[in-house]
């Protein structure tokens, strides 16, 4: 195998200092490629089942976006409790090693083997003579520290933007649209409706604006695109929540695309865009100040979405 620098790490969100390490890694060693090592499932849902974290991207999303940010492979390790217990020896020489690496880059904070005992300094010492490590110190946005827990708690408080700021681009939501209630449509608002898994991340229960992109090279009808189009995106005002006042149980993104009735989107393959909280979710008392506020809702994604 060629000779290739490795990065290491979780990168669940591929936020910005995420992106860094990578790029960092392609500077240091311009001739080679750059795999990625991460982890799946999350080590801490391994490590701490009864409080796993709600991951901001699915594995797929994952590797979607370190590829874009630069990654020429990326090399998923199953992270198991076995796999946990190795110690740190083992993990340089059956994971590392047979990646042939000239450099391996992971941040300053980087931890491996059996109770994270090894670090970057003894990396470094299990790689002499073989291979160059470089430990990153990471991203700051302001005076905050980036990190994909903060991206989860903004997004746990509804604040989307803060999140977006984190993550250098707003907060996206994946998925298949399923069929609903069809309660929206019988209001004058259908909805795209995705269902939420319990393990991803999604932002607070309420109201947001935002944008619905089709991701199947679709459009509005369900034809196929041109050749070299581009995927069809809408503004939309988007609800996240179980639905309190139809005694709603299954937690849902449902998303209004703004004055259309028209689009043919079971089955579709769509991301959906946060980019501003309106109102947290409430329980009405009657259909007509469901609809009144509905209506307000959108009057106020349209404003900020123009705004924009």
């Amino acid at each position: 195998m060629e000779r290739s620098v490795v990065v290491i790490g979780n990168f669940d969100g591929v936020h910005p200092g995420h992106q860094a390490v990578l790029a960092e890694a392609r500077r240091r060693e311009p001739g080679l490629p750059v795999v990625v090592v991460t982890f799946w499932p999350h080590p801490v849902s391994v490590l701490r089942p009864e409080s796993p974290p709600m991951l901001l991207t699915s594995l797929d999303e994952r590797i979607e976006l370190l590829t874009a940010a630069g990654a020429d492979r990326v090399e998923v390790v199953t992270f198991t409790r076995e796999f946990a217990g190795w110690p740190p020896e083992r993990f340089v020489e059956e994971v590392l090693v047979p990646l042939n690496p000239a450099r391996v880059v992971v941040g300053t904070n980087f931890r491996f083997g059996r109770g994270a005992s090894g670090t970057v300094a003894m990396l470094t010492d299990l790689a002499a003579g073989r291979f160059a490590v470089d430990g990153l110190t990471l991203v700051t946005y302001g005076d905050t520290e980036t990190c994909s827990t903060l991206i989860r708690q903004a997004l746990g408080d509804g604040d989307v933007e803060l999140a977006a700021e984190h993550l250098g681009r707003p907060f996206s939501f994946r998925g298949e649209v399923a069929h609903g209630d069809r309660r929206g449509r019988e209001l004058g608002f259908p909805t795209a409706n995705l269902p939420v898994p319990a393990d991803l991340a999604c932002p607070q229960d309420g109201v947001y604006a935002g944008w619905l992109t089709r991701r199947d090279n679709l459009g509005a009808h369900g034809e196929p695109l041109p050749p070299g189009g581009q995927p069809q995106r809408w503004p939309a005002a988007i609800s996240v929540g179980t639905n309190p006042t139809f005694d709603g149980v299954d937690r849902r993104v449902e998303s209004y695309v703004l004055d259309r009735d028209d689009l043919e989107l079971y089955g579709a393959a769509v991301t959906v865009e946060f980019i501003a909280r309106i109102r947290g979710q409430i329980r009405f008392t009657s259909i007509e100040a469901l609809v009144e506020q509905m209506t307000e809702d959108v009057d106020r994604s349209r404003r900020i979405l123009a705004a924009g």
